[in-house]
């Protein structure tokens, strides 16, 4: 047997019941030889990191816009920190590591720029609206490598399209990756928020900080435990009910108070406009696509999508500065 078969049987053998196995998978899109050495999702999370869009991620938002500050998250650090966080219980749960990264790391290539504020502003002027999950399957799928895709395996597109509170993955690991997304970005936002004197620990809600803890690590700690204890209990990947609860009053509470107010999130306040305009922008100027979006254009997408996948697929300081160069200042 080669590395690859070993690792299979290994996984066969050794993993829970509940497992994703690499020899079970349902493949890929397109046909391709197995590699000698690396199982098809461990090449999938290579693929992605590999990939242009996951580069990008270092220059996109996660909380706050270019926040006056060395240790702010941005849209990469935030992934990094899903994929550490999942890939903890996954190991604990006899999970499959590999499917676990590759979700986790790829389950926000579809990212606007400014984070939720670009998405809001995307999501209203295009037709359908814009989903980043929809947009992270879009970039692995068609837009990677020249409009070629990553041809990634089954699992690991599922897990992305599903990340979002309400998919429904068809991996245990894909489920690991959903907890851990939410885990990471309500307890690091906070941290951003706090740094960045919009907030303080005593502002949070009481009822869920009596339950999951008064500090981030605390937190992190309590519910990477929590999912772990229930999942062993219950045979399937969840959170206790308790714990979802307090996690939700959170997360609610930063929608409230942070994520919905760009004069938060943003010290320019025209930010919250900049994708709309660029939108509005290309409507009427097609042909200055960039070329590599172009070339993707054929009867069968509508230029409306074209646009929303250039526009989306750029970062903060690209937009920034394509503004001024199209609208000045204003």
């Amino acid at each position: 047997m080669n590395i690859r078969e070993k690792s299979e049987e290994r996984e066969i053998r050794e993993l829970s019941p509940i497992a994703a196995k690499s020899l079970f998978s349902q493949g890929r899109a397109a046909f391709e030889p197995e590699c000698e050495i690396r199982t098809c999702f461990s090449r999938d999370r290579d693929r992605i990191i590999h990939s242009k869009a996951f580069r990008r991620l270092m220059y996109k938002t996660q909380a706050f816009v270019y926040p006056d500050g060395d240790h702010f998250r941005t849209r990469l650090t935030h992934t990094l920190e899903v994929c550490q966080i999942a890939a903890t219980i996954s190991r604990a749960l006899c999970l499959n590591e590999d499917l676990t990264e590759a979700i986790a790391l790829g389950h926000d290539l579809g990212h606007t720029p400014f984070g939720h504020m670009g998405e809001n502003d995307l999501n209203s002027v295009v037709p359908g609206g814009f989903r980043h999950n929809e947009q992270s399957v879009r970039i692995v799928t068609q837009l990677e490598k020249d409009g070629k895709g990553l041809n990634l395996t089954y699992e690991v597109i599922d897990g992305i399209k599903n990340h979002r509170g309400s998919g429904n993955p068809k991996t245990a690991e894909g489920k690991v990756v959903q907890l851990s997304d939410k885990i990471a970005y309500v307890n690091h936002d906070i941290d951003d928020a706090v740094r960045s004197g919009h907030l303080t620990e005593e502002d949070l809600p009481k009822e869920a900080v009596s339950v999951l803890g008064n500090r981030v690590t605390k937190r992190i700690d309590f519910l990477v435990k929590n999912v772990i204890k229930t999942s062993l209990e219950e045979g399937e990947v969840k959170m206790s009910e308790k714990a979802k609860k307090a996690l939700y009053t959170l997360r609610a509470f930063m929608f409230e108070n942070i994520y919905k107010k760009p004069e938060i999130v943003s010290e320019n306040k025209s930010y919250e406009t900049y994708l709309s305009r660029l939108y509005h922008y290309y409507e009427k100027n097609f042909n200055l696509l960039s070329t590599d979006y172009l070339h993707i254009y054929n009867e069968n997408e509508k230029r409306e999508r074209i646009i929303c996948d250039y526009i989306a697929g750029m970062t903060d300081r690209f937009v920034i500065n394509l503004c001024k160069d199209l609208f000045g200042n204003g």
